[in-house]
């Protein structure tokens, strides 16, 4: 059975040399205490930079060894949510030509989502249409866009296209709003706690807006499992029967709702992802994710963790689901 990775990250130098050059004052590239090479926002440090980021040699070699057959490659954060409009467009061409060339290189082993310029909605529009043409499967987006929430009204025109064409969207998260107040430059609590925060914060503002009813075509693909969704989907629609705010839009349960969008299998315990599964409603709704190259991605527990599952659940996840998702 094809085991397909839908949560995997490539970028090029190119692109951190631009991110170095003007990410800032809000990103800078540091070194840590400990040596590593590091991107931070606001001086908290949220990815740790690796050769395999942008070395598709060992990008191969390393799905060979954990027996992955396809990865759909996406940029990480901050993604191309920098600089000015012609830096932002330039950020994310430069990544998303970097990925079409390597599907056409690699066809039996490389997929990829595309990155837009949000912040630039002609700019975004243009470079989807593009982008598709090209090759891409899907489209990447951060769970907030510098700082701006998915639902903001200026996103409505890109939202409403992807949605004309049923694109599969990975969102994926940031360094959340608030960095800064919540001490978060501290202990690594970025990626251990900020991401699970991002994303459930971002999709729990997409249910209760009614976005997910405006935009019923979407195949929105929670990173993470979902963060802390699943943990939380009980209070959710506690609040959404007892808090007048909470049902002001939407009138199902915001459980519903979490039956509606998919999760990749980052999840680093079994009984993490046999939650995931239960909330999700189905199997069906979770694919198979690594994260790597991240420092704390892991590519062969990720999938060891999949294929501990029943053998019918275990295929589903593995490859079936985004085979049929992706249409590949």
């Amino acid at each position: 059975m094809t085991v397909i990775d839908v949560h995997t990250h490539m970028l090029t130098r190119e692109y951190l040399y631009l991110l170095g050059e003007n990410g800032g004052p809000q990103y800078t590239r540091e070194v840590t205490r400990t040596g590593e090479d590091v991107i931070c926002m606001h001086g908290a440090p949220f990815f740790t930079i690796t050769t395999p980021m942008w070395d598709y040699d060992q990008r191969i070699k390393d799905m060979d060894a954990a027996g992955v057959d396809i990865a759909i490659v996406s940029l990480t954060c901050p993604n191309a949510y920098f600089g000015d409009a012609e830096t932002s467009l330039k950020a994310a061409q430069m990544v998303n030509n970097s990925m079409a060339e390597q599907q056409t290189i690699r066809p039996d082993r490389i997929r990829w989502f595309a990155s837009l310029p949000w912040q630039y909605e002609l700019l975004a529009l243009q470079e989807l249409e593009r982008t598709i043409k090209s090759g891409a499967v899907g489209i990447m987006v951060i769970a907030n866009i510098s700082g701006t929430n998915l639902t903001d009204p200026a996103y409505a025109k890109i939202w409403k296209e992807i949605d004309r064409r049923g694109l599969p969207v990975l969102v994926h998260p940031a360094t959340p709003q608030g960095v800064k107040d919540m001490g978060l430059d501290r202990y690594g609590l970025v990626p251990a706690v900020g991401f699970t925060y991002d994303t459930t914060l971002a999709f729990s503002k997409l249910i209760l807006d009614g976005f997910l009813d405006r935009y019923p075509n979407l195949k929105l693909i929670a990173a993470h499992g979902g963060g802390t969704l699943p943990y939380l989907a009980g209070r959710l629609d506690q609040c959404h029967a007892n808090l007048p705010a909470a049902s002001e839009v939407i009138h199902e349960k915001p459980s519903e709702y979490l039956r509606r969008i998919y999760y990749d299998a980052v999840l680093y315990s079994p009984s993490a992802l046999a939650l995931c599964i239960e909330v999700a409603g189905s199997a069906d709704r979770v694919l198979y994710g690594s994260d790597y190259p991240h420092n704390i991605g892991d590519m062969a527990g990720c999938l060891s963790r999949v294929d501990a599952l029943p053998s019918l659940t275990a295929r589903r996840i593995r490859g079936a689901n985004a085979l049929r998702l992706f249409n590949l």
